[in-house]
């Protein structure tokens, strides 16, 4: 059998009396997508930064591959194959498109951030980040500056850089966030290219619930720091308790036939 990439269990983060993900316990396969869902306050941003290394974890283990990474600062996660974007664009917006791949590029492959002028003119880097960049759909925006290109485009690029780092699990926090009904189409169906490629594992969080359902293979749902239940995308719709703590669905059906 298959031993998950991903492996957690008991994780708890307290904030002196308060308790903001109580233990969670969560397998994740290797090339499988599961989203993390809940209404605001179910601790899934809390979540995503103990896995990350962002926040020190108060019980409990994250395993990566086998290898206990609790604790670790985000770097050492990084380096250990964990990869992640975040809601506020976090790219170079003075650089072109092209560069910004390259930069992450670079220093994956070791080579020196004061010398990434040298190294950006590195033919294997240059394809590289091309070849991202084409898989992301945005290789027509290579020579543009970043700070210019539109929003939707920049949180691809974004995922263009999380790629360049050749993760083993990547973290996709609320990527179509802010997205026009378009863009997030466009960046739905681009996820989900990835996704079905066998190339990558992905953990995403999600408002957009059409977006989590068309991309997930499971889904995990959280409400005031717990596990309320975790299944497949079709279980989790027709569950009554998420359909009434996260969904809203029982309750209007209610109001609708008291009506």
């Amino acid at each position: 059998m298959t031993n998950p990439i991903l492996t957690i269990r008991n994780l708890t983060k307290r904030f002196g009396g308060n308790t903001a993900v109580s233990a969670i316990e969560l397998d994740v396969m290797p090339k499988e997508t599961v989203a993390i869902i809940g209404p605001n306050g179910a601790g899934k941003t809390t979540f995503y930064n103990m896995v990350s290394g962002r926040m020190l974890p108060t019980e409990g283990r994250i395993a990566l591959d086998g290898t206990d990474i609790t604790g670790l600062p985000p770097h050492k996660i990084s380096r250990l194959g964990v990869s992640r974007s975040f809601q506020i664009n976090n790219i170079f917006p003075e650089m072109t498109v092209q560069e910004n791949v390259e930069v992450v590029l670079s220093a994956y492959h070791g080579h020196s951030r004061r010398l990434f002028n040298i190294a950006s003119r590195n033919t294997a880097v240059q394809q590289e980040a091309g070849e991202l960049l084409d898989r992301l759909a945005i290789k027509t925006l290579a020579d543009q500056r970043a700070e210019v290109i539109s929003y939707g485009d920049k949180r691809l690029l974004e995922i263009a850089m999380v790629l360049a780092t050749r993760p083993k699990l990547v973290l996709l926090d609320e990527p179509t966030a802010g997205m026009t009904p378009d863009e997030t189409r466009r960046t739905t169906a681009l996820i989900r290219k990835l996704a079905s490629s066998g190339d990558y594992t992905f953990l995403i969080t999600e408002h957009d619930m059409e977006v989590v359902f068309n991309l997930a293979d499971r889904i995990l749902v959280m409400h005031r720091g717990e596990k309320l239940f975790a299944g497949t995308p079709e279980e989790v719709k027709h569950h009554p308790d998420v359909r009434t703590a996260y969904l809203g669905e029982e309750e209007d059906e209610e109001q609708e036939a008291e009506a």
